[in-house]
């Protein structure tokens, strides 16, 4: 029973934690706009989305561009392959992150919440 509380202890106290990751991020060519992303979604330049290997879909992140301090918030909706980057983003969140000439650039993300989380703050 006692093994039974302190585990459910450590989940809860662990959902709490904020994910952080730092690693290389590039950006989603225009030639995917209007294309399905793994959520269902389609993508759409202008929208400030990512495509991420594991965090959930609807999960917000805040993507800092380490070379420029630069940061966005973003919404993973979309899978990134078995690519050494962490992270690709839209257009548009490429734009604010101030990196579209360079192509790629080295960033630290971190988890703000997910959708659902969001949807019951607001209730």
């Amino acid at each position: 029973m006692k093994r039974g509380i302190l585990f459910i202890g450590l989940l809860l106290l662990c959902s709490f934690v904020a994910y952080k990751q730092e690693g290389i991020a590039s950006y989603y060519h225009n030639k995917f706009q209007g294309n399905r992303t793994a959520s269902g979604e389609r993508y759409h330049k202008d929208s400030l989305t990512a495509a991420h290997k594991t965090l959930p879909f609807g999960t917000f992140i805040k993507v800092t561009n380490l070379k420029n301090d630069s940061t966005v918030v973003l919404k993973v909706n979309d899978r990134i392959g078995t690519s050494k980057r962490i992270i690709d983003v839209s257009y548009a969140g490429a734009t604010q992150l101030n990196f579209i000439r360079q192509g790629i650039t080295k960033v630290k993300i971190e988890t703000i919440s997910t959708e659902t989380e969001s949807i019951e703050q607001t209730e």
